[in-house]
């Protein structure tokens, strides 16, 4: 199993950067232009997100500042050690829907303390590519789209981001342990 999935990991990438230009060729789309295209949009998207993007931090560093994520913690980490998940990688789970750069920070923290091919480590890891940034997501992209309602979107972003950080535990145990 853990060959199979070495084999897919080295090949993944790869195989999409050749295949999306030669299927745009394919269907003759303009590759170049449309790319130029694409990244033009980009600065302008970069522009309306700044001030959310600014907010964002400011909130993150508040929550991280006051405690409260020490006190999530707290009341969490018993229930998970009953199902022998490292207690560790519990503020990765609270971080990530957060903040990218944080949960990186932590994740890199993480690696260094226990090493990449610790259980840990591959669960930070496999935590960090399983789950997004959805309050992240949800307050700059919607707020620079000026949608309003995003009920639903928080709801299924959290949720789904529940099921990666478990399933990447699952898979982790199931691949590596």
């Amino acid at each position: 199993m853990y060959a199979f999935v070495s084999m897919i990991s080295m090949w993944a990438i790869p195989v999409i950067i050749v295949f999306i230009p030669l299927y745009a060729a394919f269907k003759k789309i303009p590759v170049y232009e449309t790319f130029t295209e694409g990244a033009k949009d980009g600065f302008d998207t970069a522009i309306r997100i700044i001030p959310h993007l600014v907010g964002m931090m400011v909130a993150i560093s508040v929550f991280r500042a006051s405690g409260a994520l020490e006190l999530i913690i707290g009341w969490i980490e018993p229930l998970l050690s009953r199902f022998n998940i490292p207690g560790e990688v519990l503020p990765l789970g609270i971080l990530r829907p957060i903040t990218g750069a944080g949960s990186l920070a932590y994740t890199t923290d993480l690696i260094k303390e226990f090493g990449p091919d610790s259980m840990i480590g591959r669960i930070a890891s496999t935590i960090q590519g399983s789950t997004d940034t959805t309050l992240y997501v949800l307050t700059v992209y919607f707020g620079a789209a000026g949608i309003r309602k995003s009920g639903y979107a928080l709801k299924v972003g959290l949720i789904s981001d529940a099921v990666g950080f478990i399933a990447a535990i699952a898979v982790c145990f199931l691949v590596f342990g």
